[in-house]
């Protein structure tokens, strides 16, 4: 147990690990706006697919 408690007291002292959680942060970011990008992208390109699909049922009918 006393080997278990100077790991965490390491850990605590240590700031490479803030540093990697900083970076965690900064890349649950970049992935946050990267998928409301691609959400706003998928819900455009839908909506000009079914304008064409509409186009071409208005034609042959």
């Amino acid at each position: 147990m006393q080997t278990l408690f100077h790991i965490f007291q390491k850990l605590r002292h240590d700031t490479a690990a803030a540093t990697a959680v900083e970076y965690g942060l900064i890349l649950a970011l970049v992935v946050l706006a990267m998928i409301a990008s691609l959400t706003q992208f998928a819900t455009s390109t839908t909506t000009m697919w079914n304008n064409v699909s509409d186009a071409v049922q208005s034609v042959t009918n």
